[in-house]
């Protein structure tokens, strides 16, 4: 395993360990200078200050501290910044879509973004909207750190399980949850785009990935379910970010699919559609054995000006 993938960890014995592997490759100087760094991404939610990580506490400098809970994430969402209870996807929702996307249904789009990071070759990856994990777990492979923030505890929970040299955070978009200027590539997958945050959080000449459902995505399921069908609009995006991102790559990903009942339950329980959709035109979807759709993704690669 390479050093600085293995290197994600925080705990004393990934640091001997570490340690031992790369004296001979880095040396020891680097080893802590890498470290150090691995150190100082997040953000302290109440005064903006560095947090560091001792004895599975996040503190700052001004004392507010945040203890790594015992299933490997921290909660940064603090009280002040909550509009609900427990904001985000319903645990309902968060078992679907884990139990659907571990079946590797959307396998090709997580082979797609993984290999355009691989391609990027950059040290520091920020998820928005990390959900339950299955991409970010995957993304971090090819970074040196990758910070997984979602607003919904449920879903971090279950994400903390995948990979443990992600740093998990329960957070929202309105406060990312690190620092100024440290970040060289935003994730986006479905998720909300808080622009401002991203300008803030991203390198010079950092990149945004935002991945949104295509035109054609899932059009037969949402045709057995909706009396109208509204085409999916993903060019507004990059309508929204010109002023402040070039656009430098777009590309779609297609994923036929065959659903067998059970992982078409999961595919309805996933997605708005369980809501959205009246009752009985989703029931009568759901006595179907096997459905054939095809999934396709729409991608773009921005690049901060």
């Amino acid at each position: 395993m390479d050093y600085y993938n293995y290197a994600g960890g925080f705990g004393a014995n990934d640091l001997k360990i570490a340690l031992s592997l790369s004296i001979a490759k880095v040396g020891i100087g680097r080893l802590f200078y890498v470290r150090e760094k691995m150190m100082n991404l997040l953000m302290c939610p109440v005064c903006r200050q560095t947090l560091s990580l001792t004895d599975q506490t996040w503190r700052c400098l001004n004392h507010h501290s945040y203890d790594v809970a015992k299933q490997g994430y921290v909660n940064l969402h603090v009280v002040q910044h909550k509009h609900s209870k427990n904001p985000g996807d319903t645990a309902e929702s968060v078992q679907a879509r884990r139990a659907f996307l571990s079946a590797g249904f959307y396998a090709p789009l997580q082979q797609a973004v993984v290999e355009k990071i691989r391609a990027l070759k950059i040290e520091t990856l920020l998820d928005i909207g990390c959900g339950e994990g299955y991409y970010t777990a995957a993304m971090q492979a090819e970074v040196q750190q990758c910070v997984g923030v979602d607003i919904a505890k449920n879903a971090v929970q279950v994400a903390a399980k995948l990979n443990k040299n992600v740093v998990w955070v329960v957070g929202t978009g309105a406060t990312l949850p690190v620092l100024d200027g440290c970040i060289d590539l935003c994730s986006s997958l479905f998720s909300p785009i808080p622009e401002q945050e991203i300008l803030r959080v991203l390198k010079p000449h950092g990149y945004l990935l935002v991945v949104t459902p295509a035109n054609g995505h899932l059009y037969a399921l949402r045709e057995a379910l909706f009396e109208e069908v509204n085409p999916h609009q993903p060019q507004k995006f990059v309508e929204q970010l010109q002023g402040n991102f070039d656009l430098v790559e777009q590309w779609i990903v297609d994923a036929p699919l065959t659903l067998p009942q059970t992982a078409l339950k999961h595919l309805i329980a996933m997605t708005p559609y369980a809501y959205k959709a009246k009752p009985e035109r989703r029931q009568a979807l759901e006595q179907n054995e096997h459905l054939s759709l095809n999934a396709q993704f729409q991608l773009y690669l921005f690049k901060k000006k």
